[in-house]
């Protein structure tokens, strides 16, 4: 018997369902448990960690460039 577009569809839905009915459960459910969100304090040290990363990287890349402009 053939179920038809709506019925195919909604296979397809269940079985998207089952897959999203277990994230709250197994490996990953105790960092979700564990996950907040940062406050303000939190959040500026996290943002200026990371623009001097992004700045350092940057800055040694253009060194890089620099001295094989000078070599080659």
């Amino acid at each position: 018997m053939d179920k038809g577009v709506q019925g195919k569809l909604i296979e397809q839905q269940e079985k998207i369902e089952r897959k999203f009915q277990g994230i709250g459960k197994g490996k990953y459910a105790r960092i979700l448990k564990m996950a907040k969100k940062p406050d303000g304090n939190e959040y500026t040290k996290v943002v200026m960690i990371a623009g001097v990363g992004i700045i350092l990287l940057g800055m040694l890349g253009f060194a890089i460039y620099y001295i094989m402009t000078i070599v080659f």
